[in-house]
């Protein structure tokens, strides 16, 4: 009686479920159709599956979190229009459509005088991030989807903690599903040398997490609010090339300072309150504004776009617009490195019709997957892909390609951490950079 009764009622919750996808929810129509399959053919073990994974974000908790971050850039932006030029040179320059397009999406702004170091290799990164935390004087703000307490985990909680004690303003944000080892036990002695601590959509049970769809992906290091880093390297031994599994790790990271730096310590900054909810004075982020606000095209420094994007019910995902921008703005060559290569349908008919109007594309996946399922979901939209005329490269089998970039015509790159997939574009909290520089394109075209 019992066990029928229960029948009953999960049969009852996903007809419900299904009627609510159908007429509440923006899916699209594959997406509608696939879960109901799931939830009739597999009424218990669907309906579990669609909790864990299959449901949408809280409109709640997006109003939560696009409030915040407004209230938090409302002074940057205010000054920002105030400050806009409207100039010739503007107009005249060949990245002016991108930049303007995505400027118009969210709170993207472009910013010029700005230095960039690109790293590919996991020690020389990891190098640069241990001495350029040592030297920090005022602040650290650091958010990684995965945080390992292993040995370059350690090395870094062991410096966050010698600051701190200095005197050094530290705050570590890292996602519950990413860096679910990172359990409050392990960071007591980090959290008593006053290290502040967040994490991101935590679980009531480590190993259960109903937001196991929606995951802040991005990786965010600034310091004094000088130097930034963002890229595609989390924090682990793995991205050392140490774990025989993957073999060496080749990833794509940034290192910059100027004036983008302030804009990607607003993201971090927004994302803390929402997970802290302590309530930060931006005096210092916004110090010294007016003169990082430069419209204008004949620096010689790269002009950088910090550019961001998570679920939302109003399908606005800027990133993948952002790519799409790029895509179609693209008249030579375009390049793209990305793990996974499950591609949104707009940006499949994207290539694909680039393709063949004659711009060159080459698209680089790992030679070996780190999820079966994947690799074999990869080599069928590559497949779908040869068919019009784009070149498909497999990475190194002896090694693992992680990079999220994408490069055109030697006068714009994205570096970041959005895979080219549905989940980066449309279900993760990612944030890319968009460099416009002909010598760092060059350098990542080669």
């Amino acid at each position: 009686m019992i066990i029928a009764t229960l029948s009953i009622l999960v049969h009852i919750l996903n007809i419900i479920t299904i009627i609510y996808m159908i007429f509440k929810e923006k899916r699209s129509a594959n997406s509608i159709i696939s879960w109901a399959l799931i939830l009739t053919l597999l009424p218990y073990i669907g309906f579990i599956l669609f909790l864990l994974i299959g449901r949408k974000i809280k409109k709640s908790d997006i109003f939560i979190m696009k409030k915040s971050k407004m209230e938090f850039f409302k002074t940057y932006t205010d000054q920002l229009d105030q400050m806009r030029i409207s100039n010739d040179s503007i107009k005249n320059s060949s990245n002016y459509e991108i930049i303007r397009a995505i400027e118009s999406m969210e709170y993207s702004p472009y910013r010029n005088n700005n230095e960039v170091e690109l790293f590919f290799d996991g020690k020389e990164l990891f190098n640069e991030i241990l001495d350029s935390l040592r030297k920090a004087e005022k602040s650290i703000n650091i958010q990684f989807y995965i945080f390992k307490d292993d040995e370059i985990g350690s090395q870094i909680l062991k410096i966050l903690k010698e600051k701190a004690k200095s005197g050094v303003e530290v705050r570590l944000l890292y996602d519950s599903v990413g860096s679910r080892s990172l359990t409050n036990k392990k960071l007591k002695s980090v959290i008593d040398a006053g290290v502040k601590t967040g994490e991101f959509f935590p679980a009531i049970l480590k190993l259960v997490n109903l937001n196991m769809n929606f995951r802040n992906h991005r990786k965010i290091i600034v310091i004094d609010n000088k130097i930034g880093f963002v890229g595609g390297f989390n924090v682990g031994d793995e991205y050392l090339g140490k774990d025989p599994k993957f073999g060496y790790w080749r990833d794509t990271h940034i290192k910059f300072d100027g004036s983008a730096v302030k804009d990607l310590n607003l993201r971090f900054l927004s994302d803390w309150n929402y997970a802290t909810k302590e309530n930060i004075d931006l005096t210092s982020v916004l110090k010294d504004f007016k003169s990082n606000t430069i419209y204008d095209f004949n620096y010689s420094e790269p002009g950088i776009q910090i550019i961001s994007s998570g679920p939302n019910p109003y399908n606005r995902y800027e990133i993948k617009w952002s790519y799409l921008e790029m895509i179609q703005k693209a008249k030579d060559y375009i390049y793209i490195q990305s793990p996974y290569l499950i591609l949104d349908q707009s940006i499949a008919d994207s290539l694909k019709l680039a393709s063949i109007s004659g711009v060159d594309i080459k698209i680089m996946i790992p030679g070996k997957g780190d999820h079966p399922f994947v690799y074999w979901a990869n080599l069928v939209y590559a497949g779908e892909l040869l068919n019009f005329g784009i070149e498909i490269y497999h990475y190194d089998k002896n090694a693992f390609l992680h990079s999220k970039t994408v490069v055109i015509d030697d006068r714009v790159c994205s570096i970041g951490t959005a895979n080219m997939d549905t989940r980066s574009c449309e279900l993760n909290f990612e944030v890319n950079a968009l460099i416009y520089c002909e010598d760092i394109a060059k350098k990542q075209r080669e």
